[in-house]
């Protein structure tokens, strides 16, 4: 009998142990045992919690986390990059989320409060980033949901008639303008799809542009979302490039556009879309539309 509560009360004391873990700046997060009380304050990191059935976890969320829908119970603590401290403090967390670029970070750590500050750029980032949180989170084989993201781009990418193979793309993040280029998860999944991206590696996952670029990189598609697509036609010299020219230009609608732009367990959806873009636009496409103005080429 002794042996046995023994037995118990070291597979007990593993099970609570703490853990000790490095973040994505290399700094050590120290976590006395599996948090129960998150906020999370980047979108991607949210979705992952609630994608390992994690969901009940969150006690708050940044005012960007909007999927699932059953996030909008939650209190909000602002943005990554401006998060209401005094909010975070009172929801009694333990454990933030957050990017590597928050402002959050420093000032929570120094209240007592751990921070796990992550940041995936690319699909390898994704799988490292799920398998880490459910980690975190004590949730077995995180990387299921890594293993049906792949599967869904790839069938995404079989989707796709051989015509649409190297066509050359201008995916748009921001009307700064800043693009999604080679080395970002949104330039590795139009590489899996078979498209061309006009923005190579070596200019960063996601470049501050020259808008004279666009123009001389002259694409066959566009890919913009619709917070940043009004005026598109009044850009300085883009009524020259092709895919506005031809009305080849796929405007995402916000929901559409949420997806896209976050890394995290809906890229295959985010694929899917791109997919049907390229399906629906790419030259040797049966039926595309003029652009008109602010709704150019019709909503992907």
């Amino acid at each position: 009998m002794k042996r046995l509560l023994s037995l118990l009360l070291c597979c007990g004391a593993t099970l609570a142990s703490a853990l000790t873990l490095p973040d994505d700046r290399g700094r050590p997060v120290n976590l006395p045992k599996s948090p129960r009380r998150i906020v999370s304050i980047l979108p991607s990191l949210t979705e992952m919690v609630c994608q390992l059935d994690q969901c009940q976890r969150l006690v708050g969320v940044d005012r960007y986390s909007t999927w699932p829908a059953s996030l909008s119970k939650l209190p909000r603590v602002g943005g990554g990059l401006d998060p209401n401290i005094e909010a975070i403090v009172a929801l009694r967390p333990d454990l933030v989320l957050a990017g590597t670029s928050s402002r959050a970070a420093e000032r929570l750590v120094a209240l007592g409060i751990p921070v796990l500050a992550l940041e995936p750029k690319t699909h390898a980032d994704v799988q490292r980033v799920l398998g880490k949180i459910g980690q975190v989170l004590e949730v077995p084989d995180a990387q299921r949901i890594w293993r049906h993201i792949d599967a869904g781009v790839s069938a995404a990418a079989q989707s796709l008639p051989p015509s649409v193979r190297q066509v050359r793309v201008y995916f748009e993040v921001n009307r700064g303008p800043y693009g999604a280029g080679e080395a970002s998860f949104i330039g590795e999944t139009l590489a899996r799809l078979g498209a061309k991206n006009i923005l190579p590696a070596s200019l960063g996952p996601f470049p501050k542009l020259n808008p004279e670029y666009i123009v001389r990189a002259n694409p066959d598609v566009i890919m913009i979302g619709e917070r940043n697509a009004e005026g598109l036609m009044q850009r300085p010299g883009w009524q020259n490039i092709r895919a506005v020219r031809e009305g080849r230009v796929c405007i995402f609608p916000v929901a559409e556009s949420d997806v896209l732009v976050r890394p995290g367990p809906r890229m295959a959806d985010g694929a899917r879309l791109m997919a049907r873009c390229l399906a629906e636009k790419a030259p040797g496409a049966v039926k595309f539309d003029q652009p008109q103005g602010k709704n150019a080429g019709g909503k992907a």
